[in-house]
């Protein structure tokens, strides 16, 4: 990932904007990704009878509507940080840019499955993937639950601390644990074998992403090194 250059962090400052204008920005960006959504799953797929998208569509945002409400009414100051979207770092940059690329792949390879008929996948396997969606959602909410500096973006705020309990005592990076899980379910739960391949490539991406994340960690946040020695494991315990 080349030579980490701390001199190019910024230590994030506890400012934050007024909660009626963080309401408007939160409302804005989730109609916007139920808008995307829509054309990215029935645009190629030609038609609006495709159940797999609408189960997929509702296991998605309900839940994260909930989500939504409980961090603005009860922390939203990491509602804000989930907000930021801008990476300093030209590794992270890039980073983005390739899960961009499998993001609309794992998208709109399903409709196009559903269109010409790809892949002939049971209703009963699409639920159960469906189910694991919600599952690996619930585990990025535990995790958002657990930490409130869990920015979007890598950066150290002010007062930031190790958090080396709950799911964080198991793995580092509990929330790209359920990120891998939601990414690989998915093009399943839409109905197509053939969305998976773009999907998977979604764990070298993140590998990728965490290991240039704790060179961060360790230069700037106190007790991380220790983290490590405790919890030995970022994403598969006696794995890696």
């Amino acid at each position: 990932m080349g030579r980490y250059n701390i001199r190019s962090r910024r230590r994030v400052r506890g400012v934050f904007m007024p909660k009626s204008k963080l309401l408007a920005l939160t409302v804005s960006r989730l109609l916007m990704g139920v808008g995307m959504f829509t054309l990215l799953l029935f645009l190629p797929a030609g038609t609006w009878n495709y159940w797999q998208a609408w189960m997929y569509m509702g296991v998605l945002f309900i839940p994260m509507l909930f989500v939504l409400v409980y961090l603005i009414t009860k922390d939203p100051e990491l509602l804000e940080r989930r907000m930021r979207m801008r990476e300093e770092r030209k590794e992270q940059r890039n980073i983005l840019r390739y899960s961009g690329i499998i993001f609309l792949l794992a998208y709109l390879i399903p409709g196009f499955d559903i269109r010409y008929g790809w892949s002939n996948m049971p209703a009963g396997i699409s639920i159960a993937a469906g189910v694991i969606v919600f599952l690996a959602y619930l585990l990025v909410f535990r995790t958002m639950q657990v930490n409130s500096f869990l920015s979007r973006v890598i950066e150290i705020a002010s007062g930031q601390k190790v958090i080396d309990t709950d799911v964080y005592g198991i793995v580092r990076h509990p929330m790209y644990v359920g990120m891998i899980v939601l990414y690989a379910a998915s093009p399943i739960a839409l109905g197509s074998w053939w969305a998976v391949i773009p999907a998977l490539f979604i764990i070298p991406v993140i590998a990728a992403r965490i290991l240039d994340e704790e060179v961060a960690l360790e230069n700037e946040l106190t007790g991380y090194k220790e983290y490590k020695q405790k919890v030995k494991y970022r994403l598969i315990p006696f794995v890696w």
